[in-house]
């Protein structure tokens, strides 16, 4: 991989493929094309992702794996099959019974080189927390990066609350927090998980935080780091919350305490 893909913008990545799958709306569209008219990086990985999608589409090609190679992917598989085999057995099929039957296949396979690729995907596929977390990361750097941190901008938390009336299929708790140093800036509806949400906008010492609302089933609450960003999950009252920010991490479960105790207040 050269050193420009390396740097890449991890931030676009999910829109990227959503992009070239047809799969944003219209205003994530444009966003992501005014994006690539300015960025190189990116026009050549969609470029890439394009080829790759060419190739498997083919009809009627056949190429057959080297033996080196297919011995390495079978003795993974057996390594694992060796790692369950004393766990009691699902009625499912086992991943790798699945993945064995079809790499016994592989001179039907279009691409030896896709072959590779979806078989690595299929063994870490990430799992549905770390994709979440993905993209509020991407909506939290992009809300930046596109001028577009909110569509209502008042500290008054009796405006910005009614604001998300009819644009949203709930309605968020809504606190100003200047009192303890984190003054409300505004919100903003957004998408995570195909879904439209409420983003509620703070500041702390000039940096920006994010929090993310919709209504879900209880979780965990859970406190992560995802590329630099500090992020706090909690749930109350049949809602979700999400907090991101490259504040410390002090800070964001301070913020966290405050805000809950707004809510309930």
């Amino acid at each position: 991989m050269s050193e420009a893909q390396e740097k890449g913008c991890p931030e676009w990545r999910i829109m990227l493929h959503g992009f070239v799958d047809n799969e944003l709306d219209s205003v994530h569209t444009a966003q992501f094309e005014d994006h690539l008219a300015i960025c190189p990086n990116c026009r050549a990985e969609m470029e890439r992702v394009r080829a790759v999608r060419k190739v498997i589409d083919q009809d009627g090609i056949k190429w057959k794996p080297s033996e080196a190679l297919r011995a390495q992917v079978l003795s993974m598989l057996s390594f694992e099959q060796a790692a369950v085999s004393s766990l009691p057995l699902p009625r499912q099929v086992p991943v790798w019974r699945r993945i064995l039957d079809f790499i016994r296949q592989w001179s039907f396979v279009p691409s030896l080189a896709a072959l590779g690729a979806g078989a690595f995907l299929f063994i870490n596929a990430p799992s549905p927390a770390l994709l979440l977390q993905d993209q509020i990361m991407a909506s939290h750097v992009r809300s930046m990066m596109a001028d577009h941190l909110t569509d209502v901008l008042t500290s008054d938390q009796h405006t910005v609350k009614p604001w998300f009336n009819g644009k949203i299929d709930f309605s968020p708790p809504v606190s100003d927090l200047a009192k303890g140093g984190f003054p409300l800036i505004g919100g903003r509806v957004d998408y995570i998980g195909d879904r439209a949400v409420a983003a509620l906008v703070y500041r702390r010492h000039g940096h920006v935080i994010n929090l993310f609302i919709w209504p879900a089933a209880s979780a965990t609450q859970t406190t992560t780091v995802v590329d630099g960003y500090n992020m706090k999950q909690w749930s109350d009252g049949g809602l979700v919350f999400w907090a991101i920010s490259d504040v410390a991490a002090g800070d964001l479960a301070e913020f966290e305490t405050l805000f809950r105790a707004a809510a309930k207040g």
